[in-house]
């Protein structure tokens, strides 16, 4: 890899991706590999607070974040915001904007991000060259349609405590499949509260109670940006999140 790089930034070449060695996703050819370098347009860097996508604007851009952590939203008109999912390493971002002419909702960078580009009108020849490729970018699109389900049962049926134990312990699983746990249990933990609020439909008020709960029954240490599980069962007991062995993930 070329040592001028920053360490978070997109490689040149495929074969250097750092999230192909981890044990998050499928493995692929190589083939199949260099045609998905080919297929890349381009890479693109977003700082903190920037903007990946503009909510109700055109876009024909699909990304591959490749490091930092990012959000999806939409908003009301007077300004209060639903946030979809949070996006890590890995996710594909943008696929949706394929099926309409402006974007339904806004992409918004954590922390600084480091993306893979992918040109929307060029999907078809995915399907047309690489069918198994193909078949992978409709299998995380209901991948994808899983986890709305899984937001609306949170945001429907369970309580505050329950909410941020399922937030914090399905955060944590998806940052541990990327290798992004430390020697001490600990990740990297950039989101605040107002952005837990927004993503589970809570006020500021009662999801700092909740967080406080569940940190004084000792089963999480969230500090400095960092989070650590003190008691993951017990997590996983008040979420009713029972992660089953994950399938490997397609990585475009």
């Amino acid at each position: 890899m070329n040592a001028t790089l920053p360490p978070n930034a997109c490689p040149p070449h495929c074969r250097e991706c750092r999230l192909r060695r981890t044990r998050a996703f499928t493995p692929v050819e190589p083939g199949v590999l260099d045609f998905i370098e080919g297929f890349r347009a381009s890479t693109l860097a977003v700082p903190a607070g920037g903007a990946l996508v503009h909510e109700n604007q055109a876009n024909s851009r699909m990304f591959t974040l490749y490091s930092g952590w990012a959000f999806r939203y939409k908003t009301l008109s007077d300004g209060r915001r639903q946030i979809l999912n949070f996006l890590l390493p890995g996710d594909l971002v943008g696929l949706q904007q394929e099926f309409g002419d402006l974007s339904a909702h806004g992409v918004e960078a954590v922390t600084d991000c480091a993306l893979c580009v992918f040109q929307n009108d060029s999907l078809w020849s995915v399907f047309r060259e690489h069918p198994r490729l193909g078949y992978d970018i409709t299998w995380l699109a209901a991948h994808e349609e899983g986890h709305v389900d899984d937001n609306l049962l949170t945001a429907g049926r369970r309580n505050a405590t329950e909410r941020l134990a399922m937030l914090l312990m399905h955060l944590y699983r998806r940052l541990e499949r990327v290798d992004l746990v430390e020697a001490d249990g600990s990740v990297a933990f950039p989101i605040n509260q107002q952005h837990m609020a927004d993503a589970l439909g809570l006020s500021l008020v009662h999801t700092n109670k909740s967080l406080r709960r569940l940190a004084q029954l000792g089963l999480h240490e969230l500090a400095n940006g960092r989070l650590r599980l003190l008691n993951p069962h017990a997590l996983e007991r008040i979420a009713e999140y029972y992660d089953r062995p994950p399938r490997l993930l397609p990585l475009l």
